[in-house]
């Protein structure tokens, strides 16, 4: 194989997207890379001739990202990885299988869709050895585990999914000059972020830009507040059988969470604009408070991806910084994240398909995306400098001090329950400001269902 060597971390985000199948972004041995995992799955592994197809949601940049991290795998074992991305993917891989044409491996952004195919025995099995590893290998371990482990097609629990690329939701953005400015802290447990509010209002501040507004879509920004609020609550069993109505949606834990949420929305003073102002501003347009002078508000709870609606120019650690969403100081519950990711499932098998699973449990399999850009991994073996952006290193330090992960509530739930009724309840809720009424609303939406 021919070999096109690009030697130092620095390179990375000029050559990122644009290798060839066959290009190695970064030459094996460069230092900061743990080169030992590669070079001991290069000597356990030889597939050479072997072609392995991946199917995906992934398309440019992150396309090109993931083909140059599968160049290792092709230059350690002589296979060739063929991935296609699609904006249709959920639709394609339920096609591809009935077709009896499935890809060795495919993407999964859901686990609900997962679920389903593992149901129908369109997955195989990735055994106990592979669960053991990532309890032992992925911080808060068993939580990835449960999140790829569906019900098979005699009802029984499997893991099928192991899960490369995560998104964290459990994240408060701020102003470090403003707070500097005030003399604020980076609030330590739930309850200091309720007094540091409250601080700012004193001060004759606004603590809280909110805005739940996304066209159709408008709503999901206060699903994710219920959900951390979930978790920062209760025992995360109480989060699992909530998403699948084992805890019914008007129970009394899931209204306190509710109301956990609208503490902070529809207390007089917290949120700018107030409560109607928040259920009707675009959630794109919500961080912009941040950055006015003086600031609009001081705070804004939003997943990892709002920095692409920052104003240009801004800089991390300068114009903006984020902290940990904390958790409760007052209860047992650890430090839970809320969050999304990819799991990767073996779709029609083989000894190669297999092997590539394997190299997905290898360090340097997420150093070098790590090295690009827009990958968070619970992976606890890999070297934290490799990462070519500090923003991405500090979030990748929450995902590994978490001690429960749970996926996006919303996105598992029955879509006419989680892009649907919980929605529109939580703009219903922050208007009106009925916890119950809201709850209740939603679960009879669900008995509709059954």
């Amino acid at each position: 194989m021919k070999t096109k060597f690009y030697a130092g971390v620095a390179t990375l985000a000029l050559m990122a997207g644009s290798a060839t199948a066959q290009d190695l972004i970064v030459a094996p041995g460069t230092d900061g890379f743990n080169w030992t995992s590669f070079e001991d799955f290069a000597a356990a592994h030889d597939f050479s001739g072997e072609t392995i197809t991946v199917s995906g949601p992934w398309l440019q940049p992150d396309a090109g990202m993931l083909r140059n991290v599968l160049a290792y795998f092709e230059e350690a074992t002589g296979a060739t990885v063929n991935y296609s991305g699609s904006d249709s993917f959920e639709q394609d891989i339920v096609i591809a299988v009935q077709a009896n044409s499935a890809p060795n491996i495919a993407v999964f952004p859901q686990p609900g869709l997962a679920a389903d195919m593992a149901a129908i025995g369109a997955l195989a099995p990735l055994g106990q050895e592979t669960a053991d590893w990532m309890v032992e290998n992925y911080a808060a371990g068993q939580s990835w585990v449960d999140l790829g482990s569906f019900a098979n097609a005699d009802g029984e629990q499997e893991m099928f999914g192991f899960f490369y690329k995560v998104d964290v939701k459990s994240l408060v953005w701020y102003s470090p000059e403003q707070f500097d400015e005030m003399g604020y802290d980076i609030p330590e447990t739930l309850e200091d972020l309720k007094a540091l509010s409250a601080q700012i209002v004193e001060d004759g501040g606004t603590p809280w830009c909110v805005g739940l507004g996304s066209g159709a879509a408008t709503g999901w920004p206060a699903t994710d507040w219920v959900e951390d609020m979930m978790l920062r609550l209760h025992e995360p069993e109480v989060y699992d059988g909530w998403i699948t109505n084992e805890v019914a949606f008007n129970d009394p834990r899931v209204v306190e969470a509710i109301e956990a949420y609208g503490e902070f929305v529809r207390t007089d003073g917290w949120a700018q604009g107030g409560a109607e102002a928040s259920a009707t501003t675009d959630f794109r347009d919500s961080p912009a408070g941040l950055f006015q002078i003086p600031p609009a508000c001081y705070m804004h709870k939003q997943a990892s991806f709002i920095p692409s609606f920052f104003p240009e120019g801004s800089e991390y650690g300068v114009d903006f910084d984020f902290f940990y969403f904390p958790a409760s100081g007052e209860g047992d519950l650890g430090e839970p994240v809320l969050g999304a990711g990819t799991q990767f499932a073996i779709t029609n098998d083989s000894p190669a398909t297999r092997g590539l699973i394997e190299f997905l449990k290898a360090p340097i399999a997420h150093e070098i995306w790590m090295a690009q850009s827009g990958f968070l991994t619970p992976h606890t073996g890999v070297n934290l400098d490799t990462f070519g952006d500090d923003s991405l290193r500090a979030m990748n330090e929450i995902l590994l001090n978490a001690t429960t992960f749970r996926f996006d509530a919303s996105d598992v739930m029955p879509g006419e329950i989680g892009a649907g009724a919980f929605w529109t309840g939580m703009v219903d809720y922050t208007t009106q400001g009925d916890a119950q009424a809201a709850a209740d609303a939603i679960q009879q939406r669900w008995d509709a269902m059954r």
